[in-house]
């Protein structure tokens, strides 16, 4: 019920309202977001690759309805890969593209102007030296967006796709896409959905995981474990084991802000960790995903505003 509520006040605009002008929030959105300028991420960026870490950089925004925003953004991601590319970093970082704020949602020729896009983006991407991850987002986008994938990696073939195990078709997914050279990010899902087309418990969402897991580590792809579960991070290790892989072959994925010393942990003893940095004025949806997402994040929220009161 609470993630729901959560994940309902991320659409909000009273409650965004209120979140971005109290300032006991500011610490909490330190915690989670890289800043809001191109530099703080770098900062982050470059402290995270000193401990051996990889990264995944997003500029913050999505649900884009303008055209003209959803250029842009498109500009503003380009810009990000021009920086990586002149700071050297581009063998430790790729980026990650919401479709939606590229204008999938825009209502005239969305799908056309968000592929035109992206397409733009993977050039830059190219150019740069790295790569893109195409993410996954609410649930009525998901078959826009693997549509846009497929055309993708029709000239760029490295594109990174996202499975998100709360969403019933999953395991399919994770079948479609386990071929050769194929990078394929697995998370859990941060977004609600009707029952029909969702797993309602978190243990069912467990089990769809440890279900995809199993396909992407005995297939021919690239898998990318997006968890911070201890439970399901060991599941991922023993698979890869199973099936011979060595620690190149598939890579951990964490959020900035969570389980630090678990991040760096897995990669002193050697595995490819990624973090996920997000930077951007736009953080508010993000933020509150982040919270319905985990309840420990909730009472780190609860606790922070508490002890600054």
């Amino acid at each position: 019920m609470l993630r729901r509520v959560l994940l309902s006040a991320s659409h909000s605009e009273a409650a965004r309202r209120f979140v971005s002008s109290a300032p006991l929030t500011r610490g909490i959105v330190d915690r989670f977001v890289a800043g809001e300028r191109i530099d703080d991420a770098f900062r982050v960026v470059e402290s995270l690759s000193a401990d051996g870490l990889l990264v995944s950089l997003e500029p913050l925004g999505e649900d884009t309805l303008d055209p003209g925003q959803a250029e842009a953004t498109t500009k503003e991601y380009v810009g990000l890969l021009d920086r990586i590319g002149e700071s050297g970093l581009a063998r430790g970082a790729e980026i990650s593209v919401k479709p939606t704020a590229v204008g999938l949602n825009v209502v005239a020729g969305g799908r056309r102007l968000a592929l035109d896009n992206a397409l733009r983006i993977c050039e830059a991407a190219r150019a740069a030296g790295t790569t893109i991850t195409l993410d996954a987002e609410d649930y009525v986008t998901v078959e826009a967006t693997m549509e846009m994938l497929a055309e993708l990696r029709r000239e760029f073939p490295n594109t990174g796709a996202v499975v998100q195990s709360y969403l019933r078709r999953a395991e399919s997914y994770c079948r479609e896409l386990s071929g050769p050279g194929s990078r394929v990010r697995l998370c859990k899902g941060a977004y609600d959905a009707p029952e029909s087309v969702a797993h309602p418990t978190k243990r069912e969402v467990d089990r769809s995981y440890v279900r995809c897991l199993k396909i992407l580590m005995a297939g021919q792809g690239y898998p990318m474990v997006a968890t911070h579960d201890p439970r399901l991070i060991a599941i991922a290790g023993a698979l890869a084991a199973l099936h011979g892989r060595g620690k190149d072959s598939f890579e951990y994925q964490m959020l900035y802000g969570v389980r630090d010393a678990e991040q760096r942990r897995l990669a002193a003893a050697g595995a490819q960790v990624r973090v996920y940095v997000p930077y951007g004025t736009r953080w508010y949806p993000y933020l509150m995903r982040r919270l319905a997402e985990r309840p420990a994040n909730l009472a780190f929220f609860m606790r922070s505003l508490i002890s600054r009161t």
